[in-house]
């Protein structure tokens, strides 16, 4: 996003903590559109620097998050993520450090109606698997995620452990139905 940010609006610079505010609240549509004014064209640009970049990339997942996913399986439970990132880079990145592939991906190259905070991607779950909301919980790191389980009534847990903030640290704390600060607390919240 820097690189982009950088090539559109040379003049402007925001810090890895202002860009996660901003994914936070409003959201990164929201950042694009409305605060930085991309035009749909610089979007597009945008998406296929970003793009471009995660194709070769693939991130590491919190130590002992793999461990988590694995046993998730093993237990006879789902995996669905809902992400803005694409389905198939989603997909490659949970076999390269799961060894597995979600059971429902809802990426980015949805519509905007389809992807978080819209309830769609919860509801969509809810009627594959004949689930009711408080048989899911949605483990997301930002207010998007909160969002969307709030409008489904399904319990939402804050991954805290990927927090700099103190504000978004702040309200996740006060907002959600669960706090981690560890990825080892929230294995042991699920599992034990």
């Amino acid at each position: 996003f820097k690189n982009t940010l950088f090539k559109l609006r040379p003049n402007i610079e925001i810090t890895l903590d202002e860009f996660m505010m901003y994914c936070f609240d409003p959201g990164f549509n929201s950042l694009c559109f409305d605060i930085l004014k991309f035009t749909e064209e610089e979007m597009e640009y945008q998406l296929t620097t970003w793009n471009e970049y995660v194709k070769n990339n693939v991130p590491a997942f919190y130590t002992g998050f793999e461990r988590i996913i694995q046993r998730q399986k093993e237990e006879g439970g789902l995996v669905c993520v809902v992400s803005h990132s694409y389905s198939e880079n989603i997909n490659r990145d949970y076999l390269e450090n799961c060894s597995l592939a979600p059971d429902m991906i809802f990426g980015w190259e949805r519509c905007e109606e389809e992807r978080k905070p819209n309830p769609y991607p919860l509801q969509e779950i809810m009627r594959k698997y004949d689930l009711k909301p408080n048989e899911l919980i949605m483990i997301d790191d930002l207010k998007p995620g909160f969002d969307m389980a709030k409008s489904c009534n399904v319990d939402f847990a804050s991954a805290g452990w990927s927090h700099t903030n103190s504000l978004i640290i702040e309200f996740m704390k006060k907002n959600c139905d669960y706090y981690f600060n560890k990825v080892e607390e929230l294995e042991k919240f699920l599992f034990e």
